[in-house]
């Protein structure tokens, strides 16, 4: 069933499937799991690749977002903490909203866990593109905001943690408030006489 978004277009979902070379394609039937994509709602086209965070790959998913005018992208792949702002950056050069991205993480959570078990790896990355998909469904544009900061920070506890975080953050050009309750600092360290192994004094 189509699917209009916040702006009242109707969606259009491209799902790039990667192989990864061997770490997700060695266990996972990445064709398969192309195929059964074609056939979630708003999906108009679907690409199955080895390598979708190199320059050939980022080119295919801006062609593919200009040559089909896709509202969404979903990236079957690896990891969004490895390669989620390749993929924004992707997006935005191919003028769309960066935010309209989701993925998939076919490899750390399905081929890598699943080595031995390729059928049911399958059958897994399916069901996380799906996800991927519906999710991917409801995403709206979204505007980066520049919000001013404070150049200040506030310890709590002047134990030697404390103290060093405080010195650390002052070294950095913050102003630093320390705060601790018991008439002095340096906390349980300001009871040792001695310290292992220099055996010096310990404040």
């Amino acid at each position: 069933m189509a699917k209009l978004d916040a702006e009242g277009e109707q969606l259009r979902v491209g799902v790039f499937v990667c192989q990864c070379g061997h770490n997700i394609a060695g266990t996972v039937d990445c064709e398969a799991v192309a195929k059964f994509s074609e056939t979630l709602d708003d999906v108009v086209a679907v690409f199955n690749n080895k390598y979708t965070c190199s320059e050939p790959g980022q080119l295919e998913v801006k062609n593919a977002i200009d040559e089909h005018n896709l509202n969404r992208v979903v990236i079957a792949s690896c990891s969004p903490r490895m390669h989620e702002p390749t993929f924004r950056a992707t997006l935005a050069g191919a003028d769309l909203n960066p935010y309209l991205l989701e993925m998939a993480n076919l490899r750390e959570h399905c081929s890598w866990v699943h080595m031995g078990e390729p059928e049911m790896a399958t059958d897994k990355a399916k069901d996380l593109v799906k996800m991927a998909v519906a999710r991917a469904r409801s995403l709206e544009a979204q505007d980066e905001m520049i919000v001013p900061i404070t150049q200040k920070a506030l310890i709590i506890g002047g134990g030697i943690a404390g103290i060093q975080s405080a010195l650390d953050l002052a070294d950095a050009g913050y102003k630093v408030c320390l705060v601790e309750k018991e008439p002095s600092i340096g906390g349980i360290m300001a009871a040792i006489d001695k310290t292992y192994p220099t055996m010096d004094c310990s404040i």
